[in-house]
């Protein structure tokens, strides 16, 4: 299945000179979606995997029918001031400025192996801060999973060594 037909590009959102990948016409295909979702749960059915987060908002999207899928808890990873429990928080930069993560104390178990999920890798900020919050609760990161990889940004640089799975890249 060629997803990046179902990926749509949109010029200038939601910043000037940005160039935004919507997923909104790949949600609306239920097959695409599924695909999207079988996909990450092969990579990671076999791998210890204990815990599934899903990064704000678009994260959700992929991380939560994964964690059914898998039969995993899911635990989401909310921009800051979001969570109604006390947190933990890092703070990163963005393609087009700065923005902060939470996630709350309990949420993940010392020496618990965490799948982190998002829509998108662009300049790794988002998923580098999603790491870290998962060593400050005492997880471990068993992977990465990201349904599109902007590769010119170099988002991989900031994930160190942890396990990535892509399924569409653009240059």
């Amino acid at each position: 299945m060629n997803l990046k037909d179902l990926i749509r590009d949109v010029p200038d959102f939601p910043e000037p000179g940005i160039l935004f990948k919507d997923i909104t016409p790949l949600l609306k295909a239920p097959a695409a979606f599924r695909y999207v979702i079988d996909r990450f749960a092969d990579h990671y059915r076999n791998r210890p995997v204990d815990v599934i987060l899903g990064i704000e908002a678009r994260g959700f999207l992929f991380a939560a029918p994964l964690a059914l899928q898998l039969g995993k808890p899911l635990v989401p990873v909310r921009k800051k001031g979001k969570l109604p429990f006390t947190t933990h928080s890092v703070e990163y930069a963005l393609e087009y400025g700065e923005a902060a993560v939470e996630v709350h104390t309990d949420a993940v178990a010392p020496g618990e192996r965490v799948l982190l999920v998002d829509d998108v890798l662009a300049t790794g900020g988002t998923l580098a801060a999603g790491a870290q919050l998962i060593e400050a609760v005492g997880g471990q990161v068993a992977g990465l999973a990201v349904l599109i990889e902007l590769v010119d940004l170099h988002g991989r640089d900031l994930l160190g060594s942890h396990d990535l799975l892509s399924l569409v890249q653009y240059p």
